[in-house]
């Protein structure tokens, strides 16, 4: 039984070590494979992304054919070292302009990438190895009637491993047990790792913002079944921890996304998107901060 609980459907879940190279590029049989990696201000990350992708998966054992970063309105040196890296890169929006946020991202990348099969990479992460990618397409290849693979991992939090992930453990797998309890045994439906068939994506209407990722999950699960669907245990992984105001609008976005797929009424589409309210400032203020801190031991 899955850790979803009695509703859940067992997902068919595998260790990035089950999967070798060679094996997988055997198992290509002429199709194609691009490696996508949506990107805001990751300037001291993608580089070496890129890097190791090009070197190890597409020059030295073919399994790759493409690299491709799409650059959501960096206003760092992100589309700079990207093509110093050998990626091939293009802009989310129109050249200038602010970002058009993740999602836009990922259906621009879609509608660039060259591949059959496309493999989507977050671009903050530090630990990066190239089996980020292997076990991601190895259920895809290997794996018959699998359209659609997910991530999962260890993050640590300021050094603690198992203790990042908040708004996955929170809010994401607990809206998806009591909404769509098929899902429930997928371990971290927000990943930004996954990878899909080409035709499969091609055909689904992306949700803009954070929420893209489990709306993709929701969806391929609706018109392919949940049966289509395969989760890869990638170790552990290490990016930039978020503050709590960063993530509460992801987390408004991800609710907004799981509602609206569940039927729910939302109201006005057209509602400014959710802004925490500012943090007090005072001697009271700090007090209670103070307390808090102690109470959490951190």
């Amino acid at each position: 039984m899955s850790r979803g609980g009695r509703d859940a459907t067992l997902i068919a879940t595998f260790d990035h070590r089950h999967f070798e190279v060679g094996r997988l590029v055997d198992a290509k049989r002429g199709r194609s494979v691009s490696v996508c990696l949506p990107a805001r201000d990751e300037e001291s990350t993608v580089g070496e992304i890129v890097s190791m992708v090009r070197a190890h998966l597409v020059e030295r054992v073919g399994l790759v054919e493409e690299v491709l970063v799409v650059d959501d309105g960096s206003t760092d040196r992100t589309a700079q070292r990207a093509v110093e890296a050998g990626a091939r890169v293009v802009a989310s929006g129109a050249v200038g302009r602010d970002g058009r946020g993740k999602g836009q991202a990922l259906r621009r990348g879609v509608t660039e990438a060259s591949g059959d099969l496309v493999v989507f990479l977050d671009a903050d992460v530090r630990n990066f190895g190239t089996h980020f990618v292997v076990g991601l397409l190895g259920p895809l290849l290997l794996r018959p009637g699998t359209v659609f693979v997910k991530a999962f991992y260890r993050r640590p939090f300021h050094g603690r491993s198992g203790e990042g992930g908040r708004v996955t453990e929170l809010l994401a797998r607990p809206l998806l047990a009591r909404l769509f309890p098929r899902l429930g045994g997928v371990h971290q439906p927000l990943a930004g790792e996954a990878a899909a068939r080409r035709d499969v994506l091609e055909a689904l209407a992306f949700a803009d913002g954070y929420g893209v990722e489990l709306r993709m999950l929701i969806d391929i699960a609706e018109v392919f079944g949940v049966a289509s669907l395969a989760q890869v245990d990638l170790g552990e992984r290490v990016h930039r921890n978020r503050t709590l105001a960063e993530l509460a609008p992801q987390a408004a976005a991800v609710l907004d996304v799981a509602l609206s797929r569940a039927g729910v009424a939302l109201a006005d589409g057209d509602r400014p998107p959710w802004v925490p309210p500012p943090t007090p400032a005072g001697p009271e203020a700090r007090r209670g901060r103070a307390l808090a801190k102690g109470a959490n031991g951190n």
